[in-house]
């Protein structure tokens, strides 16, 4: 079922899917107009169309919950690494005293709110709820909203955990456009963050610019890069990744034809044994292939062509060639799984080669960096020939004039 190419045939692999959005924006366009022109009237509407809505506020009250405490105690472990993490990320205030008398620097103030959108359709995640909430708490965002058409006990629990912000019972294009232009309910905010389907998606490629956002996310993907190791584990980790979506992608870069043979009947094998089979199944025939290269160098290659959402390689000897990637998992007690709930980097990532361009989601996503200058006047003095040039130059006469008349 998985199959086994050379890797002369990896193009397709390289010249991804591409999203097909046009039809999704076509589709959502009158929602997001709709919803800018009407706010609440027309978000009931849609609720009650898409999500089986029922009620008559879509702010999710506090009710008791009742979840193990084994859950309890990892929402503990993976929000602590997670926010740990996070204060690594953010960036920090800074001020330096050039030669010349210029002073430089930046001051690192938190966007004013955001709005986190929680999928919950064939997997309920409470992760991803944690995952974009605790940066934007580490970066000191105030205002913090979460849309989840159907939030489940556990993303319930893990919203109340958090222990901050509002929580809308909404979902698709319109819970978008709620958080782009706000409503009577829903408040407008600063930047949209966390995955979606289709329609998610296109609302926020449609929306950037009118709002900030994290990227347009594909379906999710993975690359492995393996000369050798244990078939079980590389079986694991491609349909830990299958199973997401019928349109997940794993793949794995291999100089060992053995490695590719076993791996494969592996797959085949816990395949047969995975609740989870009917979805990996078709994202493992459709979407996924076993490449046998040359060299690791070539793997490489073709890693940073495909820029994948994970990577996993085998030690860290190769980071130095990794160029493009949205996260990366080094050597075989790292499974992509323990990223995606808690050992501390965060989950939500560029996906469709959009990892060409940035990485994943960070409370440096919820900051806004501002740069900060103090000049003596005997600094100005001695930048003001390249400044009165430059700005005469581009016919700029006010420019000029503006650092002349300090120094008269």
């Amino acid at each position: 079922m998985l199959r086994i190419i050379d890797s002369s045939q990896s193009e397709q692999l390289i010249a991804r899917r591409s999203v097909r959005l046009s039809e999704a924006e076509a589709t959502v366009a009158p929602i997001l107009d709709n919803v800018r022109r009407r706010g609440d009237a027309a978000l009931l509407e849609y609720a009650r169309k898409f999500d089986a809505f029922e009620g008559d506020s879509f702010l999710v009250a506090p009710s008791p919950l009742h979840v193990t405490p084994e859950f309890t105690r990892a929402l503990e472990v993976a929000s602590a690494n997670i926010r740990e993490y996070a204060q690594m990320q953010l960036p920090r205030e800074s001020s330096t005293e050039l030669p010349g008398g210029r002073r430089l620097g930046n001051i690192v103030r938190p966007l004013d709110s955001m709005g986190a959108y929680i999928p919950a359709g064939r997997y309920p995640l409470p992760s991803t709820l944690l995952m974009t909430v605790i940066p934007a708490q580490v970066a000191g965002v105030k205002n913090i909203c979460v849309a989840c058409p159907h939030p489940s006990t556990e993303i319930l629990a893990a919203f109340e955990f958090c222990g901050t912000g509002r929580m809308f019972r909404l979902g698709g294009a319109h819970a978008i456009a709620a958080f782009a232009f706000g409503t009577e309910t829903v408040p407008k905010v600063d930047r949209i963050v966390g995955p979606g389907n289709i329609y998610v998606a296109a609302a926020k490629k449609l929306l950037a610019g009118e709002v900030g956002i994290d990227f347009v996310a594909g379906p999710t993907e993975i690359v492995i890069i393996a000369e050798e190791g244990d078939p079980r584990h590389i079986a694991a980790d491609m349909l830990a990744q299958a199973e997401h979506d019928t349109e997940a992608s794993s793949i794995l870069l291999t100089t060992s034809r053995q490695l590719a043979e076993r791996v494969a009947l592996e797959v085949s094998r816990q395949l047969d044994m995975l609740p989870t089979a009917p979805v990996a199944c078709e994202a493992i025939k459709n979407n996924s292939a076993i490449v046998l290269v040359r060299s690791i160098e070539e793997a490489v290659e073709i890693s940073n062509r495909i820029a994948p959402e994970h990577l996993a390689i085998p030690d860290a000897s190769l980071l130095t060639g990794i160029q493009n990637a949205g996260s990366v998992f080094i050597g075989p007690n790292s499974p992509e799984a323990a990223g995606d709930y808690a050992s501390g980097p965060n989950h939500v990532l560029p996906t469709s080669g959009a990892a060409r361009i940035r990485g994943g989601l960070s409370s440096a996503d919820f900051v806004k960096v501002i740069s900060i200058q103090e000049l003596t006047h005997d600094a100005l003095k001695k930048l003001a020939p390249a400044v009165t040039t430059l700005a005469r130059a581009e016919g700029l006469e006010a420019h000029a004039r503006s650092v002349e008349v300090r120094l008269v």
